[in-house]
């Protein structure tokens, strides 16, 4: 087939980059010149495994281009809307500012009996309105297919995904969601061929769908992160109660790890858009729910730097530290909403001297935080530290070596904020850890080896 993809910022370069790995023939369409240039030359203009390789193979088959003219969409079959829906810079609703720009720009060149399918993440009612926008071509079809991407792993979730969600006119086995639901079904052959499961619903439960799984997943972090807190008071240590709980196959143990918390472009705009959607609706449980999660979460950087001041003898002015993790997770190099520059700024505002090193996000930081110190290498910015706070979990720092970093080091202090180190091995170096929910201090020359 031939397909459109509006918007090649992250959703859509992976998703024309993957379409394209189907064998379909794939245009991706972005205003942003630069950026269409970049992927034009087969690399993403950011950081996600598997990425360029597929960006790579499309553009040396053919089957994979990239324009800032609408025009060159005209022909395809298929038009996904892949376009950013930030939080509003006014409330916490949703900007659609994008989207609907992006849909009055493609009108024009859409041809008979094409499909418009959204992706992004979006309120309830978006389709409607989008409709209204679309109803001068009746010909043309309208449908929603939310997507389910995790960064760090987007290629795999778009080639082997958990589920494919198609929204459509009427609903499930109504005649006017034929037309969108077999243009969805020629797109997917392959996945479907593979057994993924797919589920066609009416247009309000397909932009509910997103979100609420976002929700859940929210509040399940939040959940356990209220529980470390409950721990540090009582004594008890949230790893063991996290690692009995989810062998509850009720609860299971995904997404059930005490930490910093979560961060990102999405999963934070996502749940306070829910919380105003559920607010317009006059849904008030959902809407304090989504408050108590969001306000968990934010907590959960306050309390870091309580601790971190704690480890530094109350006060932070003058400390020598470093911070472990700039991404607001592993394997991207995605600052937006990053827990571990949100500490790191705090810690910096109180008067410590913060060095910040991650292996992928450092150059988007140091444009985006001038007033902190960024090193590329670990090693370097591990010299000379008083307080070390591991706040990104990359593998290589869950790998360091206790001994080796306590050569580079001051003071032989760790603030493990995603609880992933082994406590145990780095207490033998003479190391004194905390972690977050995993109670208390233990004097490093308690357990250190003869």
């Amino acid at each position: 087939m031939k397909i459109s993809v509006i918007g090649c910022g992250y959703l859509g370069a992976v998703h024309a980059a993957t379409l394209a790995s189907m064998g379909h023939t794939v245009v991706g369409v972005d205003v942003d010149a630069d950026k269409v240039d970049h992927l034009g030359r087969g690399s993403a203009p950011f950081f996600e495994p598997g990425l360029d390789e597929l960006l790579h193979d499309g553009r040396a088959t053919g089957r994979l281009s990239f324009s800032t003219d609408f025009a060159d969409a005209a022909d395809a079959q298929v038009h996904f809307l892949c376009v950013g829906t930030p939080q509003s810079k006014t409330s916490d609703g949703a900007d659609l500012t994008f989207l609907v720009s992006a849909m009055k720009a493609l009108l024009p060149h859409l041809s008979r009996r094409s499909a418009v399918v959204g992706k992004s993440t979006v309120p309830v009612g978006t389709v409607d309105m989008l409709s209204r926008i679309l109803s001068p071509r009746p010909d043309v079809l309208l449908g929603w297919n939310p997507e389910f991407l995790r960064q760090g792993t987007a290629v795999k979730d778009s080639l082997v995904p958990d589920r494919l969600v198609y929204g459509v006119r009427g609903g499930r086995g109504s005649v006017a969601g034929r037309g969108v639901t077999a243009a969805l079904d020629a797109v997917y052959e392959p996945l479907l061929c593979a057994g993924v499961p797919r589920l066609v619903c009416n247009y309000a439960t397909a932009e509910l769908i997103k979100s609420a799984s976002n929700a859940y997943l929210a509040t399940k972090v939040s959940f356990i992160n209220a529980m470390a807190e409950l721990c540090d008071a009582s004594g008890a240590d949230v790893t063991e109660l996290s690692e009995a709980m989810g062998l509850d196959p009720r609860i299971g143990s995904r997404y059930l790890h005490a930490g910093l918390g979560f961060g990102g472009g999405c999963l934070p705009k996502d749940i306070r858009s829910f919380r105003a959607q559920a607010s317009a609706l006059k849904i008030g449980s959902v809407e304090q729910w989504m408050g108590v999660v969001d306000s968990i979460n934010l907590g959960q950087r306050a309390r870091t730097v309580g601790i971190a001041q704690e480890l530094c003898g109350g006060h932070l002015s003058g400390r020598t530290v470093t911070v472990l993790g700039a991404a607001f997770k592993p394997d991207t190099d995605d600052i937006r909403d990053s827990p571990a520059l949100d500490v790191a700024l705090q810690l910096a505002t109180a008067g410590a001297h913060v060095t910040v090193t991650d292996p992928k996000a450092i150059n988007n930081a140091w444009m985006r935080y001038p007033q902190l110190r960024f090193e590329k290498s670990a090693s370097r910015a591990l010299e000379g530290a008083e307080l070390v706070l591991l706040l990104t979990e990359w593998d290589e720092y869950r790998s360091l070596s206790p001994a080796a970093v306590g050569e580079l080091v001051r003071r032989r202090t760790v603030l493990d904020a995603r609880n992933v180190l082994d406590a145990g091995a780095w207490r033998a170096e003479g190391w004194t850890v905390r972690g977050l929910g995993t109670n208390a201090l233990v004097p490093a020359e308690s357990v250190r080896t003869p």
